[in-house]
């Protein structure tokens, strides 16, 4: 099993950031209770970036900006090649994020 470098950590995070679907957060939201915890450890919150419940007993969701995500990686794909887009870069973000755009 081959260790990744901390960049293409950074770069598979965007990645779920920006083409990550949010089903799961979804179904929480409106979840009547708070789902028991060997459920919430299945669950894909990583498009998350806070939860807090509201008064009145709801509770708000707030995701990652997907914008930014795609801008970062853009402009990694930018400084890897002096300039020149990293084709091989773009391709795994088209191919990687077409069936996760879904809600």
């Amino acid at each position: 099993m081959s260790k990744k470098s901390d960049t293409q950590l950074v770069i598979d995070g965007l990645k779920k950031l920006a083409f990550g679907k949010v089903n799961d957060a979804v179904t929480l939201a409106f979840a009547e209770e708070i789902p028991p915890p060997e459920l919430l450890a299945k669950m894909r919150l990583f498009n998350i970036s806070s939860v807090k419940r509201v008064k009145g007993g709801g509770v708000e969701v707030q995701f990652f900006d997907r914008q930014k995500a795609l801008e970062k990686l853009y402009e990694y794909a930018l400084a890897n090649q002096n300039g020149k887009i990293s084709e091989s870069l773009l391709k795994a973000l088209s191919d990687s994020g077409a069936d996760d755009l879904a809600v």
